[in-house]
């Protein structure tokens, strides 16, 4: 079993011809790191679709994707659900990118691939069941829990998000539901200010949230910390049987949105981290979707540094 990659051609062309931190050619850079470090053509191919109705409905509401369809189809500059650009082709490109994700899924859990890396734009995170927001339409890697969930009989899941920005969005769907669990880490304060510590779920949910929203100029020790001394205690007992990866490599050291200073090294580390928990209980299987990352070549070497330690490229030893 080998490493796959989605990377749908299509996802270049969501905000083509705008300025904006979220641009196309950050799909290039994605593709280009990989290519520079002799992994690209190693990897399996994931074939593209577009997600269906009836699989966005999984997460989000009908009215939200009537109205966001009506947005795009409108010629809108915005979702008026929130602060997200689009262009006339965004719902086709963000269904897509989603339809991507899902077929990484398939891949994983039907034993074609052990892990994936989906190279996806728009980013996901912050969207929620009824609004888009922060650069972002669907939600895909929540799309990609449920559907795991829904298609494959997957009963547990872990999100682990190490964007620099907290995922809201993913917060929000999963809040009161048990069988899904959401780490992260990021930056605080920053876009969207939620993400307290004391954000722990609610309900039946209650406990299977976690959040460690840390300053400007936390890095290594304080994200690759949270996880082995708190996330991976916990996943002894709550046993996933999939893990999922919200990659944000805007925690990168440079980058244009945030003040993180985690290094290519130090994601190789967090995804060994993140390998060693899908080992103990998930079979190995992780799909990791691609969220923020706004400076192109800090993007381009951090997401092969991740994409080489999912392949094995790299000793997959405990991190340090």
């Amino acid at each position: 079993m080998n490493t796959a990659l989605s990377a749908d051609a299509i996802c270049r062309e969501h905000l083509a011809g705008r300025s904006h931190p979220e641009q196309p050619a950050r799909f290039d850079a994605v593709l280009d790191g990989l290519r520079n470090a002799g992994i690209l053509d190693c990897l399996a191919a994931i074939e593209p679709r577009t997600i269906t109705e009836e699989e966005l409905l999984l997460c989000h509401t009908a009215p939200y994707l009537r109205i966001a369809r009506h947005d795009v189809e409108s010629g809108s500059s915005y979702l008026s659900t929130g602060d997200t650009e689009i262009t006339p082709n965004s719902w086709d490109v963000a269904a897509r990118a989603a339809g991507g994700v899902l077929n990484a899924v398939d891949a994983v859990l039907a034993g074609r691939a052990r892990n994936a890396f989906c190279a996806v734009r728009p980013p996901g995170h912050h969207a929620g069941a009824s609004r888009g927001m922060g650069f972002c339409i669907f939600n895909n890697v929540a799309l990609a829990a449920r559907y795991a969930q829904h298609q494959h009989g997957v009963e547990r899941v872990l999100i682990a998000d190490w964007d620099v920005h907290h995922g809201n969005g993913t917060q929000d769907l999963f809040y009161s539901d048990p069988s899904v669990f959401f780490f992260s880490t990021h930056q605080w304060p920053l876009y969207p200010g939620t993400g307290r510590a004391n954000e722990s779920g609610a309900g039946e949910g209650y406990g299977t949230t976690m959040n460690f929203p840390f300053p400007a100029g936390s890095g290594r020790t304080e994200i690759l910390g949270a996880i082995r001394e708190s996330l991976m205690p916990a996943m002894r007992d709550f046993r996933p049987e999939l893990v999922l990866i919200s990659a944000g490599f805007d925690s990168r050291i440079g980058d244009l949105l945030g003040q993180f200073t985690l290094t290519d090294e130090d994601f190789s580390d967090l995804t060994s981290a993140l390998m060693e928990i899908a080992e103990d209980s998930a079979g190995g299987r992780i799909v990791s979707v691609l969220e923020g990352g706004y400076t192109l070549d800090g993007l381009a070497s951090a997401s092969a540094a991740h994409v080489k330690c999912l392949a094995g490229w790299v000793p997959a030893g405990p991190p340090q």
